[in-house]
């Protein structure tokens, strides 16, 4: 079988599987993507442009680049809106799904590639008001208001914040959950739309509450330095939210030195939600006969056990925390592991 007849199935649709698709299509492979969302584009695709005076590489532009490429190239086929039923592996592999009107299809394929992606922390189980104050959100939330109106308002009454505070690691690096991985896109992302706010809505006061900031990017020195001008500092991670009378928020904190207390009042809050495993990585791991890494991701795929699963292959944040630069870089080394196997 020559490599124009092969066939490689990707699972998923964000800009780490449209990377992958479009590596391997360029290489006259031809890639079926099955997508469970109506849309392809995945978790980036809601993210917003993060620029103020000039581009901060936050990657967003990428993704839209990504789907454009990937729905005009003729041998990317992508499915969405389907329902993964099985994947059968007698000689190919063949993987059965269900599409949006019912009806039921086989796919045949020599590889699959997991791109799954993540899911995001859901913070309503913390002692920060999620779901119960409106003007607590998400940094997924906020991602989306800026991408949508471009500034930010409060969502009880549509009002400019006086002072908004960001408040790191919500769902990372918490032994409580077992989760002791770090996000590592969570700063980046907090910090550059603190900055783009600020250039928009300078009157806006910015708290950020971190254990400590993940670096990201070569440029990221001068970043930070710049966005310490704009945005207060504080190495903490608050306690408990409570709402005040006149609609605000208090927030409770131990800065390290301080055994007492210190509470401060702000008008919205936004917390910075962690990458999970994906809440289908468990029904996948078990259609492929393959298991999880420890932390529920597909991270040992094409490491050690990767020998016993060949034709089996992840990417990006379906095998761990990455940003959109790292899914796209990652993208190609899979793609590259792929046509090794293919032969």
């Amino acid at each position: 079988m020559n490599m124009v007849e092969k066939k490689v199935l990707v699972i998923g649709s964000g800009v780490a599987g449209l990377s992958a698709a479009l590596e391997l299509a360029a290489l006259g492979i031809g890639v079926e993507i099955v997508e469970k969302a109506d849309e392809p584009g995945g978790h980036a695709r809601q993210f917003t442009c993060k620029a103020t005076d000039k581009c901060v590489k936050c990657g967003a532009c990428i993704v839209e680049e990504k789907i454009i490429a990937a729905v005009s190239n003729p041998k990317v086929k992508i499915h969405t809106g389907v329902r993964l039923d099985d994947i059968q592996k007698p000689d190919r592999l063949t993987a059965n799904f269900t599409d949006k009107e019912g009806s039921t299809h086989a796919l045949a394929a020599d590889a699959v590639i997991i791109a799954s992606g993540f899911n995001a922390f859901d913070p309503e189980s913390k002692p920060y008001g999620y779901h119960v104050f409106d003007n607590v959100i998400t940094n997924l939330e906020l991602e989306r208001i800026l991408r949508k109106q471009g500034t930010i308002s409060r969502p009880s009454d549509n009002k400019e914040p006086d002072r908004m505070a960001f408040i790191q690691c919500i769902g990372s690096r918490d032994a409580k959950l077992n989760h002791l991985w770090c996000s590592k896109v969570c700063c980046g992302s907090a910090l550059r739309m603190a900055r783009r706010i600020k250039s928009k809505q300078p009157a806006i006061e910015i708290t950020f509450f971190y254990m400590d900031v993940q670096t990201f990017g070569k440029d990221f020195p001068s970043f930070y330095s710049m966005v310490q001008n704009d945005v207060k500092m504080i190495r903490a991670i608050p306690g408990d939210i409570y709402r005040t009378e006149d609609d605000k928020l208090m927030v409770n904190y131990f800065c390290a030195g301080n055994k007492e207390g210190t509470e401060d009042i702000f008008d919205m809050l936004v917390l910075s939600v962690g990458i999970t495993p994906g809440k289908d990585n468990n029904a996948l791991a078990e259609m492929l006969g393959i298991t999880l890494d420890d932390s529920g991701f597909f991270g040992f795929l094409g490491d050690k056990e990767k020998d016993d699963h060949p034709a089996v292959f992840s990417v990006g944040t379906a095998k761990g925390p990455m940003s959109i630069a790292d899914s796209v870089a990652d993208a190609g080394r899979v793609a590259l592991e792929v046509v090794k196997y293919l032969g």
